[in-house]
């Protein structure tokens, strides 16, 4: 109720100001001729666009706090990492390409599956321009929310400058044995800085380095340029610093590609806290994919990942529409998942409006207005007995 209080006059106060700066402005344009229309025009487009703003800010306000009251049980994650390596229940999260820094198209999508996510996914890759170093504002928002960071560290070399990083070789050579360059220490000062911005966030955070490095055809860290043990060999030497740095609140997701070999790129029990896995139904939209079940993607591969007796995290949960049932898909790969699936601990939504990293088309794997699939979502979580 004291809540509700304090909005009303701050309200009150901000139409009134409108008002009178609008009034004002009406007065100016007419006195002032056709030649203060363009300055004036804009600046009372400028004062709506901002007033707008500030309702919508209020409006999450309400949303979000209440969304942060849905995950108290949470709370005794965010400073035990036993705790989030042993989770008393499946941890769901999102990744949502248009977040914005109040996260309102996750809460979209929140109030679309009647839930709130413990997780929320971001992407980041290496490198010197401002957005490629550690996402802070990112992050505390994330937690100020009540979920956990989960973080995919893309080690993309040829971003940085001379000046960051001096006798790097040419951008054109660093991808070849850039992983032997990574483990002789030649980004430290990179990786240090993120240690250091890491171990001042204070809670627990997911960190997913340098994923799929065992696809020959996506990523440069792969192994069509470097060895397992050379990766094997980066992995460590990251996860080494962060520890010398007093970094203790990361949990590391080693998250290989599951159509291709990959127990010779695993760094080690002491090196690994999760084992990640993408899980995504591209359908019929590419010559070279068609509609693949869950247990063809995952359950096929669960034996073999689950091997490593390390909790499993889904890092990256869709279907498309083309080619088949989504609805059906998402239904049968929920349903029961935690008795069929037990290290499965954690899952995390691929919500990617316009995706064009795979193909020359621009791919939508958006759900939240699909109340046909949101209703099966809804169905099978709401019937695991966990």
């Amino acid at each position: 109720m004291q809540s509700k209080n304090r909005k009303v006059p701050f309200r009150v106060i901000s139409a009134l100001l409108a008002i009178l700066i609008a009034t004002f402005l009406v007065f100016a344009l007419s006195s002032g001729g056709d030649s203060s229309k363009g300055p004036i025009e804009n600046a009372m487009a400028n004062i709506g666009e901002f007033f707008n703003n500030m309702e919508l800010k209020l409006n999450m306000r309400s949303r979000t706090n209440k969304r942060e009251n849905k995950l108290t049980w949470l709370k005794p994650y965010f400073k035990d990492k036993n705790l989030v390596n042993h989770p008393g229940k499946v941890l769901l999260g999102v990744y949502d390409n248009e977040t914005k820094e109040n996260f309102e198209s996750i809460v979209n999508l929140e109030d679309s599956l009647h839930t709130a996510f413990p997780l929320i996914h971001i992407f980041c890759a290496w490198g010197s321009k401002p957005e490629e170093k550690f996402p802070t504002t990112q992050v505390r928002n994330i937690i100020e929310l009540g979920s956990i960071p989960v973080i995919t560290w893309e080690p993309w070399l040829t971003d940085f400058t001379v000046n960051d990083i001096p006798g790097l070789r040419k951008a054109e050579l660093r991808d070849k044995n850039g992983m032997k360059d990574v483990a002789d220490g030649v980004y430290d000062t990179y990786i240090k800085q993120w240690a250091q911005s890491a171990k001042k966030v204070k809670r627990i955070m997911f960190l997913r380095f340098g994923h799929e490095m065992n696809d020959f055809f996506r990523y440069p860290w792969g192994p069509q340029n470097n060895s397992p043990k050379d990766f094997i060999m980066a992995w460590r030497h990251v996860h080494d610093l962060f520890v010398k740095e007093g970094v203790n609140n990361v949990v590391w997701i080693w998250s290989p590609h599951p159509a291709y070999e990959f127990k010779t790129f695993y760094p080690g029990d002491a090196y690994v806290d999760y084992v990640g896995v993408g899980v995504l139904n591209y359908g019929t939209i590419a010559p070279w994919s068609k509609w693949w079940s869950f247990k063809e993607i995952f359950g096929n591969h669960y034996e073999l990942l689950a091997s490593f007796k390390k909790p499993i995290l889904i890092t990256e949960f869709g279907s498309l529409i083309v080619g088949g049932n989504r609805a059906a898909w998402y239904a049968d790969a929920l349903d029961s998942l935690p008795q069929k699936y037990p290290m499965v601990k954690a899952i995390i939504f691929f919500h990617f409006s316009k995706d064009n990293t795979t193909t020359q088309q621009v791919l939508n794997w958006y759900i939240k207005d699909d109340r046909e699939v949101t209703g099966a979502i809804i169905k099978a979580i709401n019937g695991w007995k966990q």
